[in-house]
């Protein structure tokens, strides 16, 4: 398989996201503008990027919409079905939990696990949470593709090495810290807290 930069996958779901705009407004083709300016690419990098996977659209013309996103949900590997553990049935993970994204995605979220015993028999958009003591087991008798950490941080590392231990290869941490795992486990970190930061810094006016 051809090694993609994380940069380009990021540009690519980004194209996504605008033909699939494009197509809830009846528009059948895109040009390479269009979709450079939702990603941050010029017109020529966008055509870079998609010409690393074949040949797209037509000069002139543009790209047709619903041929391209279908192409891209390949590239990207979406739509797979995808088995998701929730680990933190607090308010991030309740939120989580109910974000329609994950769906349309083809990402299904099959168990939620929380190590507070008054959280564990409640149930969260029609899951029973369960104890995080099972999460390995579970895993074992039922593998998942990836795991969702939605934990403090100081318990984030103990839940990574869980869904490492139960087969787990792909992680979605939300935890305000670095989580580690061994090569060949990819993980994801979304940490709302630094985005924040980056934003007070931009609203100061950069580097001044």
């Amino acid at each position: 398989m051809k090694h993609v930069a994380p940069s380009t996958v990021r540009r690519l779901s980004l194209y996504l996201h605008t033909l699939e705009a494009c197509l809830r407004e009846g528009r059948r083709t895109v040009s390479s503008k269009v979709l450079g300016d939702a990603g941050g690419a010029t017109p020529a990098q966008v055509r870079k990027d998609l010409s690393f996977f074949g040949s797209f659209g037509r000069r002139g013309v543009g790209y047709p919409a619903a041929e391209l996103a279908a192409h891209l949900r390949g590239i990207l590997g979406l739509g797979g079905g995808f088995r998701v553990v929730l680990v933190g049935a607090g308010r991030l993970g309740q939120a989580l939990a109910h974000f329609e994204g994950f769906g349309e995605r083809g990402f299904r979220i099959a168990a939620v696990y929380d190590a507070d015993a008054t959280k564990v028999g409640t149930r969260v958009d029609g899951l029973v949470v369960r104890g995080v003591d099972r999460l390995v087991a579970d895993l074992e008798a039922q593998p998942a593709d990836i795991g969702v950490i939605g934990v403090p941080g100081d318990a984030a590392q103990a839940v990574g090495d869980a869904l490492v231990r139960g087969g787990v290869r792909a992680i979605l941490s939300f935890a305000p810290v670095h989580v580690a795992v061994p090569e060949g486990v990819a993980v994801k970190r979304v940490d709302l807290s630094q985005e924040l930061d980056t934003l007070a810094f931009a609203l100061r006016g950069g580097s001044r």
